[in-house]
């Protein structure tokens, strides 16, 4: 490819050298230098390559893009592109060395605090039995037909994911559903296209540190992104930040939720409590009119639904292949139900900052359980605020809390332990310390009693544990059928 096809969406400066060379790769790893490639050089939390753009261009790299004046390298053999910032133009140039797949597809980005998970499995579902092929990139993994990828990130970076949108266009897929993170915005991952329909699900504060977000105001903008890089907006109409998300949007905005003022309403919900199941069944009005029965509970899988359908219904799906697909779909980690007794009720649920364990509870709690029992740590490394907060939402919505260890990473697991306890300890929830999960969880499914509810929070689909930087392999599932097998 000629290096003026890669850059012809971008704006540059050439402040060394001339001409339009070949390029046979597009790089921005110091250790992937190729002989005729073209060099990105990105300024990260820990390194910035613009230090090591002279070592490649003795490694054979014919141009190097670059954010900064770079004198240093005058006289070199090489071409040195200049321009506003190296992640958004990374981003244009990955989108051009694939083909510009995304035009190929219809694309779908879903972002918010939380549901967008569940959402676009929900999507992905409804599509398929509508029979339109649709690919995958979230939380847990990228799914390309019948091939499924550990997800490293909720959005990859641009490259790897115009690469996956390439592979996707190849194999005959119709459409993607993919998360959209607020770094991901932040780092012009999903630039190099315009979404076909973005998706706002709701907003927290979560995400703000110092490895993430400086402030709740920063992680607001940088959500609300999304709606300049779009050409069909659709917001959660009811969540009190919806109007600043949508703040200066360049796409044609719809509104879905619970409330009157809504384009797509839900009305008359009903809780389903049967043996063995949890859902709730509701009736749509306004740009579409359905009876949904849901397999999974309360008022978050509502939303969830409403947004799903908003999104199918651009696609001309017809109502039975809506109703038939939600009445069916299961999200691994979101509110899954394990069988573990005839007695009581456990739940895996991803839910991991006080909003989502708030929401969960809230919910499960007007299924009227016995006991409401939930199991939770909270990571290392991530703000102590979150900890104080859900140990107070545990405290005062759960009828019994086990405070255990999550993902620790480089701090101790009893120092973050006695930083739920300060949350709780302002309630007067009942609780019991137990730091290894699997003897945490083994104590609640031996305590479980006939109609409680036992929630295990915070990890989900995650099948690991991460601590001192290692991940060791641990999946919920795998431990209750352990527990189960030793139990008998």
């Amino acid at each position: 490819m000629k290096l003026s096809q890669l850059i012809e969406k971008i704006q540059t400066e050439m402040i060394i050298g001339s001409g339009d060379p070949d390029i046979t790769g597009l790089v921005f790893d110091t250790r992937k230098v190729t002989e005729g490639c073209a060099f990105i050089c990105i300024k990260g939390a820990n390194f910035d390559s613009h230090d090591a753009a002279a070592e490649m261009i003795e490694k054979g790299a014919t141009v190097v893009v670059v954010e900064r004046d770079m004198p240093e390298l005058a006289g070199s053999k090489a071409i040195v592109l200049k321009v506003d910032d190296t992640r958004y133009a990374r981003a244009f140039m990955a989108a051009a060395w694939f083909g510009n797949p995304a035009t190929k597809l219809k694309t779908i980005g879903i972002t918010g605090t939380k549901g967008k998970t569940t959402t676009t499995y929900l999507v992905k579902s409804i599509l398929e039995h509508a029979g339109i092929k649709t690919g995958l990139v979230g939380t847990i993994e990228t799914i390309i037909g019948e091939e499924k990828i550990p997800a490293k990130n909720t959005t990859p970076d641009s490259y790897e994911l115009q690469e996956t949108f390439a592979k996707m266009a190849e194999a005959g897929l119709e459409a993607v559903v993919m998360e959209v993170s607020s770094q991901a915005l932040m780092q012009h991952r999903t630039q190099g296209f315009v979404f076909d329909i973005g998706i706002f699900t709701n907003l927290s504060e979560d995400h703000i540190g110092p490895t993430e977000h400086a402030s709740f105001e920063e992680y607001l903008q940088c959500k609300a992104l999304l709606f300049k890089q779009c050409k069909k907006g659709i917001i959660n109409g009811d969540d009190p930040h919806a109007k600043a998300i949508i703040e200066g949007h360049t796409c044609e905005v719809e509104s879905y939720g619970i409330n009157e003022g809504n384009d797509l309403v839900a009305v008359n919900p009903v809780l389903d409590d049967e043996p063995g199941h949890l859902g709730v069944s509701f009736e749509t009005k306004g740009l579409i009119e359905l009876e949904v029965k849901l397999p999974t509970p309360g008022r978050f899988s509502i939303y969830n639904a409403l947004c799903a359908i908003s999104i199918c219904r651009h696609f001309g799906v017809a109502k039975e292949d809506i109703v038939t697909a939600l009445s069916q779909a299961h999200v691994k980690g979101r509110i899954e139900k394990v069988k573990v007794s005839d007695e009581f009720t456990l739940l895996i649920d991803y839910a991991h900052n006080a909003m989502a364990l708030e929401s969960i509870l809230t919910t499960l709690r007007e299924y009227n359980p016995g006991r409401l029992i939930c199991l939770f740590g909270c990571g290392g490394n991530r703000s102590k605020t979150r900890r104080f907060e859900m140990g107070e939402v545990s405290g005062k919505l759960a009828d019994f809390t086990i405070i255990t260890s999550d993902n620790p990473r480089f701090e101790e697991p009893l120092d973050i332990i006695a930083d739920i306890v300060t949350g709780i300890s302002k309630t007067d929830g009942k609780y019991i310390q137990i730091p290894d999960r699997k003897e945490a969880i083994r104590y609640a499914i031996e305590n479980g009693k006939r109609g409680d509810i036992i929630v295990l929070a915070g990890k989900g689909h995650e099948d690991y544990q991460e601590i001192k930087g290692v991940k060791y392999p641990m999946d919920e599932r795998v431990l209750i059928q352990e527990i189960l097998d030793e139990m008998k």
